[in-house]
């Protein structure tokens, strides 16, 4: 595995994401499938939370911070706790973005970091390279699910027509 690959991937993702949330509307980023699913919205402040207190901040712990105690997260909770489908769309987006930006950043310093760097907790080992692998991958799982709620927003906006002739989703 290399760095190169990842950071690209990460790249790459985050163009994804940003052109998904692109031309949402507030009301239409609250939009939820059902009661126990995400909204858009709260897609972008989990993307935006995990950005600043998981994966930078994690991948940080296991190169710099070995004595350090490994800090929880909530990522569940969160959504309730901190009223994810309460906030501003725009404002959500931009935090997201700026945060991400400050983790190119960060990873450009890191571009020779040991990927086989391990954390060692009660709670098991975790090598610097599964938590990037992880990073990329978490962009690619929100991502999907980002299609399928702007697929959401394309059926409500299309009725009474059906899209059925697009083909199975």
């Amino acid at each position: 595995m290399q760095f190169e690959l990842l950071h690209q991937e990460l790249e790459y993702s985050t163009e994804m994401i940003r052109a998904l949330v692109e031309g949402v509307t507030q009301q239409q980023s609250q939009l939820k499938p059902d009661p126990e699913s995400w909204s858009i919205l709260e897609v972008v402040c989990h993307l935006h939370d995990e950005e600043r207190e998981d994966f930078r901040e994690h991948l940080d712990f296991i190169l710099h911070r070995q004595e350090e105690e490994w800090h929880q997260i909530d990522p569940q909770g969160w959504v309730l706790e901190r009223k994810y489908n309460q906030q501003n769309l725009d404002e959500m987006k931009a935090r997201f973005f700026r945060e991400r930006k400050k983790s190119f950043a960060w990873l450009e310093n890191h571009k020779d970091m040991d990927l086989a760097m391990v954390y060692r907790s009660e709670y098991g080992d975790v090598f610097a390279g599964e938590m990037f692998a992880s990073w990329v991958a978490h962009d690619n799982l929100h991502i999907r699910q980002l299609v399928e709620l702007r697929r959401l927003i394309i059926e409500n906006m299309t009725r009474p027509y059906d899209i059925r002739y697009a083909g199975d989703w």
